[in-house]
């Protein structure tokens, strides 16, 4: 799952906290200023964020050592 985290989920992420940080400090939507607003390119790499969020939220809650439960 390393690969996975490091490679896939981890930089989808970030792009997703780079995203609602300028939506929140600017009011600017960086994702919809590159590929337009509400277009399908736009809504796909939305999914893939939620579903990277939700993928690695899955993983950590797995992969926590027995002592920390």
């Amino acid at each position: 799952m390393r690969g996975l985290n490091h490679y896939l989920l981890v930089p989808l992420m970030f792009i997703g906290a780079l995203n609602w940080g300028l939506i929140g400090i600017f009011g600017f939507d960086l994702v919809a200023f590159l590929f337009g607003p509400a277009t399908l390119l736009t809504n796909i790499v939305y999914s893939l964020v939620g579903i990277a969020a939700v993928v690695w939220l899955i993983i950590v809650l797995i992969d926590r050592p027995e002592n920390a439960r």
